[in-house]
C-alpha cells in the first residue's frame, strides 16, 4: 500500500485492485462506485487519487460505473494521520458535498485504507442525505486496531 499510495507504484496498485475485486466478487452489486475526493493540495502533491485508481480497476472488473465526481470537497481538511476517531470525525464534518440525486441507489465507496472508519461514515451519511438507499464500504486495507 505504501509503495502505491506514496511511491506511485501502479503495479502495486493494480495488485491491490485485483485483490479488492476478488474480495468483492460475491457481494451485492452496487449501482455505482464513488471515492473520497482528495483536496487540491494533496492531489497536486501526490499526482493521483489512489482510491480512484483502485475504484476504476474494480469497476472494470465488475462492470460497475465509477462516478469520480460524485463527491467533492467542500473545504480543505487537515491530514488525518495522527488523529483519533473523534478528531477525524470533527475534521471531516461538512467536508464533502454529494453531487446530484442518488435516490434509491446502492452505492459502494471504494477507499484504499480504513483506519477508524470516519471517512467512510461521513461519506455514507452524505450519500444517504442525497437519497442513497444503501452504502457499502469496499476498502483494500485495514489498519490494525491499537494494541493488536
Amino acid at each position: 500500500m505504501l509503495r502505491f499510495k506514496f511511491g506511485g507504484d501502479f503495479a502495486a496498485g493494480g495488485w491491490l485492485a485485483g485483490e479488492l475485486a476478488r474480495a468483492t466478487r460475491a457481494l451485492d452489486r452496487p449501482d455505482a462506485i464513488v471515492v473520497p475526493p482528495l483536496g487540491r493540495a494533496r492531489l497536486r502533491s501526490r499526482g493521483f487519487n489512489q482510491a480512484l485508481e483502485l475504484a476504476r480497476a474494480v469497476g472494470r472488473a465488475h462492470g460497475i460505473t465509477v462516478a469520480p465526481r460524485a463527491v467533492a470537497k467542500a473545504r480543505e481538511t487537515q491530514v488525518q494521520a495522527g488523529l483519533d476517531r473523534a478528531g477525524r470525525l470533527a475534521n471531516l464534518r461538512g467536508a464533502f458535498v454529494v453531487e446530484g440525486s442518488w435516490e434509491g441507489r446502492h452505492v459502494a465507496v471504494v477507499d484504499d485504507v480504513m483506519t477508524t472508519g470516519a471517512t467512510l461514515e461521513i461519506l455514507a451519511r452524505a450519500l444517504k442525505e442525497a437519497g442513497a438507499a444503501r452504502v457499502s464500504a469496499w476498502v483494500a486495507a485495514r489498519t490494525p486496531q491499537p494494541g493488536r
